[in-house]
Parts: structure tokens; sequence; C-alpha cells
């Protein structure tokens, strides 16, 4: 008897969003569905390498496409793992978990766009495809190592439901048929199911096949003809291959909507002997910020695939690389513990890494505006591996990017340009980090370095800061972070004017216990005071973004310095020398540090304070 089961929220809107909004390219569903029929059929393959006994002897591997003008329905049929009752309802009851919610927010924003439809793959959702063709599907479905009796029939019209029950199939697998629409009756006819599989899956190695009916001899005689030329992508010649059947095949592992920036295809001979394809991308897609952030390529041996995504052969900061390796040196048979242990993967690693390298070297040198793209969207990626590939770090800093102090605002330099420029006394390379290249523009902190013509690297990616002093130095030129203590100005302040000073300096340190010293400064030549980081204490914008994850900074106090050239600081220092008890001292000694905080991009710990201070100051001007 069938039981019915009703859909949860966010895919009863995921539904009724495909079915009535993603009309626009529909043919995508052929993709979806066969490539998940692929998948099927690569799980039990690689099941087999040590459960052969569960096959039956069921190893013709294919995928079928049944059209039934008769009934208006077309099947889609493989004989791969197939899925037990439990494992239906996880996999065709609910929806890619989190990701439904932010597929849905994607899609409202890509509205009836041709972006829409490609927005199925990345999402997680590809199944649902099916309902941009059809009103009902139905789905019966039999595990491996089970018997006929224990399949299961799944059912529903996208409405809000749908029904399972037992079922009796009599081999392994999944048959996904679609009771198709009226105005989609199209995908029943012969020519346009084999345009659509030689478009979307020819490099598929299991044949996708069809019934098609001849004449032979005055005699009608159906015959099962094979839609896809199987030949892997990977395994032909660069020059065999079209870019749009690149596009097509990064499309259909990455679950892109757009073609890749760049291709990466190559054999490497020798003592060891494997294919590499692999791709940039052209942008980053929708789903690559909210996913479980995965790395590696598709490991096939001799064309099984043995792991979806190999760790061991792309590092994780190259994650947002896709694509295959097919080594013919690794054994069929290897486990996941037998490949963490192969040097061979070592040799592929080191191999595909300097290609990507390589290549995303000469985006930057030759297609600027395309590769700035690319860095856009992945540049924070990118930059983990300068502590996580200490081979490759150098590599790595050269294609990083940053705005400067001396740059246009939307222009870009980078390490080697800056380390051009600089002036012929200038060892170190400065930078400064903060939410905004506008905010630092204006920063206090970049006085004294633009007075003695030395420019600054603004940092804006929050990575920055755990990347970029990790990276220590470039080209033997140490980086030096423009709002520390220890950071080098120039010229050291006369030991008479730190003697001016010294008493009203100890009389602040005194009255503002938030600082950890006040002293005095040339890092400023038109501001009145800054607040830097000494020794081991976080700096302003780490401590504000440990802040905002809900991080405790601890006790950490920074130094107030004073520009003992700024008419403010030296009427400070005056009014201290007629009068050390004048309550004002205290006063402007605070809205120093206030004004200092708001000029770092922090807030004042008491506003309503500040505010009277400054009233106060106001009507005594008036007066």
């Amino acid at each position: 008897m069938a039981e019915t089961l009703e859909f949860k929220a966010e895919l009863k809107q995921l539904l009724h969003l495909i079915t009535h909004s993603l009309y626009s390219d529909r043919e995508i569903f052929l993709r979806e569905l066969i490539s998940n029929a692929s998948d099927a059929i690569n799980k039990v393959r690689f099941d087999s390498l040590s459960h052969a006994d569960k096959l039956e002897g069921n190893t013709d591997w294919k995928i079928k496409l049944t059209p039934d003008a008769a009934n208006n329905t077309l099947t889609i049929s493989d004989n791969g793992v197939g899925m037990s009752r439990s494992e239906v309802i996880e996999n065709l009851g609910t929806v890619a978990q989190s990701g439904t919610k932010a597929f849905l927010e994607a899609a409202k924003r890509a509205g009836k766009s041709s972006e829409a439809p490609g927005l199925i793959g990345q999402f997680g959702v590809g199944f649902y495809s099916a309902f941009m063709v059809a009103d009902k599907v139905t789905v019966v479905t039999r595990p491996l190592g089970s018997t006929p009796a224990e399949a299961t029939r799944w059912e529903s019209d996208g409405q809000g439901a749908y029904t399972l029950e037992a079922a009796e199939k009599p081999g392994r697998g999944t048959d996904v048929t679609l009771h198709l629409k009226d105005d989609a009756k199209d995908f029943l006819e012969t020519y346009h199911l084999q345009s659509l599989v030689r478009k979307f899956s020819d490099f598929l190695e299991f044949p996708v096949v069809m019934d098609t009916e001849k004449e032979v001899d005055g005699k009608k005689e159906v015959t099962e003809e094979t839609l896809n030329t199987r030949k892997a992508i990977w395994l032909r010649s660069k020059s065999e291959v079209k870019p749009e059947e690149y596009a097509e095949f990064y499309k259909s592992i990455a679950h892109d909507s757009v073609p890749p920036a760049e291709v990466i295809h190559y054999a490497a001979e020798g003592k060891t002997e494997f294919r590499v394809l692999a791709f940039i991308p052209g942008q980053k897609p929708f789903a690559f910020d909210w996913q479980e952030p995965v790395g590696g390529l598709r490991l096939y041996v001799q064309r099984v695939l043995i792991m979806e995504r190999c760790e061991q052969v792309l590092p994780f900061y190259l994650r947002f690389v896709q694509g295959v390796v097919d080594s013919a040196d690794l054994p069929l048979n290897v486990s996941r513990e037998l490949l963490q242990q192969n040097p061979l993967l070592d040799a592929i690693q080191k191999s595909v890494v300097k290609n990507i390298l390589d290549t995303l070297a000469g985006m930057k040198n030759i297609e600027f505006d395309k590769y700035l793209t690319f860095f856009k969207g992945f540049g924070s990626v990118l930059k983990e591996g300068l502590s996580r590939d200490w081979t490759n770090r150098e590599k790595i800093a050269d294609l990083l990017l940053f705005e400067s102090a001396n740059t246009e605002a939307g222009k870009f330099t980078t390490f080697a340009e800056y380390v051009s420029k600089m002036p012929a006394d200038q060892t170190d390379i400065y930078y400064l980090t903060g939410e905004s290249p506008e905010q630092l523009r204006k920063s206090p902190y970049l006085e004294a370095f633009r007075a003695k013509g030395r420019d600054v690297l603004l940092l804006t990616d929050p990575v920055d800061e755990f990347a970029i002093p990790g990276l220590n130095a470039y080209k033997g030129k140490p980086l030096k972070a423009a709002d520390r203590g220890d950071t080098p100005t120039g010229d050291e302040v006369p030991a008479d004017v730190k003697e001016q000073f010294a008493a009203v300096l100890g009389f602040l340190k005194e009255k503002l216990p938030e600082v950890a010293d006040v002293r005095l400064t040339t890092r400023l030549t038109e501001s009145a005071a800054c607040l830097v980081a000494d020794g081991a204490a976080v700096n302003a914008h780490l401590e504000r973004m440990m802040e905002r994850m809900g991080r405790d900074t601890g006790a950490n106090k920074r130094v107030l310095e004073l520009n003992p050239s700024n008419a403010a600081v030296k009427a400070l220092r005056e009014l201290f020398a007629k009068d050390a008890a004048d309550p004002r001292i205290e006063g402007y000694g605070r809205l120093m540090f206030e004004q200092s905080l708001i000029a770092e991009g922090s807030s004042v710990p008491d506003p309503v304070a500040f505010a009277r201070r400054v009233n106060e100051l106001i009507m005594r001007d008036a007066k």
C-alpha cells in the first residue's frame, strides 16, 4: 500500500520555482539525470572491486533512454547502485540540506534569465530539474545486493507531497520515468534526444543507449543504438577537442553555467603515466561560499572512478579547480588508505600544482582583465597557499593583487611592481589592513610614508590578517604592518622634545588605563594621535574581526602615540605646564584617544561621554 509523505517546506518552494519559473533551456534536465545515472554506475562498479559476488552477473554497464510516445513518457534507466527505501526518502524527499535556501535566493535573483537553469546543478538539486518538463515523475529503484521484491516506487507531481510503496524490479538500478507536459513532447523525438546526449554526455565512458527502429530488407527491426562516443574527453589529444566540448564537460562536472576561464589538458609520460584535465573557473559559482569546502580532483584509474575528490592530487587551497586525473600506474583495487601512502600521488600533485600556478601566472600577465575576475572570486582561497604550500609560496605571492596608497581607486598592483618602485633607501614592504581601501587611504598611519614617498599596500580581505604576516618577506624584503609600533617610520623623536613632553605623557598614561603606553611618534605629519599595536598585541582590524565572530580578544591594549609637531598636542603640553591639576587635561587626552579609535575604524566605548566632551569644546570656543 502506498504511503504519502510531505516534502519539507523549502523543497515545496523549490519545486514550485522549478515547475513555474525555470523554463528557458529546459533541456538541462537530461544532462542532470544522465549524470546521476553515471554516478550510480560508478559507485557500484567501484564497490564491485571488492564485492563482485553482489553483481549477479549484471555488468553490462549502460544508461538507457526509453521514449514512449503512446504514454507520453521518457524513462532514464541505469544498472547502478540503486537505492533502498530509506535512501529514497533521504535523497528524493529532502534537498541538498542548507543549499535549498541558497538556491532559492540565487534563483530569485537570476529570475527567468538564462542563468537560472544553470543554478540547478550548482545546488545539488539536479534530479528535480525533471519537473521542468514533467508534471509527474515516477522512480523505481532496487539497491545492490537486494532481491527483486525489495524495490521501492517513489512518485510525485511536484506539488508538495510524494508517495512511497514497495515494488518489484528484476534488475539492480534505477528507472526514472518522466510523465511529460504537453509542451515537452519534443523530448520524445529520437533526433532531439540523440543531439542532447552528444551535446551534454558524449564524454561519458558508459554507453547511453536507446532502441531505434530500422527497416532491413523490408522488415522493421529494433536495435540498441549507442548515442555517445564514450571516449573520455581527457583521453583524447588536446588538438582533437573543441572548445565547446571542454565547456560542456566542465559545466557537467562543476555544475557551472558559464565556460571555464582556462583549460589545463596534458599527458605525463615517462616513469609515471597519467593524464590531467583541469579547469580554472571563469567566475565564482553561486554555491562556492556556502557549500562544505572540499578539495581535490576526480581520480580515475584506467577510466574507473576511484575517488570523487582526491585531495592527494590537489592541495586544499586550489579547491576552486575542477577536473580529473587518470592514472595508468595505480592498481584498480587501491583503497583510500593505500592512496594516502602512494608516492605516485605526490608526483602527480607536484605536476598538477605547477601547471595550475603557471596557467594562473599566464592569465595574469597576458589576460589581466580575465585574471582580475578570477582573483576577485578566488583570491582569498589562493592566499591560503602562503601558509599551506611552502614549496610554492613565492609563486603564489606573485599571483596576488593589491590596491595601494599610490594606486588609483579600483586599480591594482603586485608585490613585484611594488618592489620595483621602492625608493633606494627603503628596505621593507609596508601594508595596512582594514575594511575598505577608501577608509585606509584616509588613515593617519599613511602620513609619514607619504611624506617619504613610500607606498603602502592596502589589504581588505579578512584572510590577509593571517596570510600576509605568515609570508613574512618577499624577495628578501621584510613585510611590515604600518600600524604596529615596531615598524620603523624614519626619523626618531629628538631627545629634547621627549624631555619636554615626558611629564604630560606620564600623566596621560596614568589617566588612560585603556592604553598600554603613551609616547611620541614621527609616523604622523598632520594628525594629533593614533593607536598602534606593540609586541604580540592584536591590531585594531583583527580585534574588530574577532569581536564580530564572537571571539574575546582579552585585555588587548594598544599604545597611544602623539604627534609632537601637532598644534593640539603642543597646546595640551602647554596647558599641563601651566597647571598640571587642570581637569581639562585629562578630558583632552581622552579626546585624543577617542579620535584615534574613530580614525582606525573602531567604536568609541562611551559615545555619550565623547559627545559631551566635544560639546564642551564647542561652548568654550564660542565664549
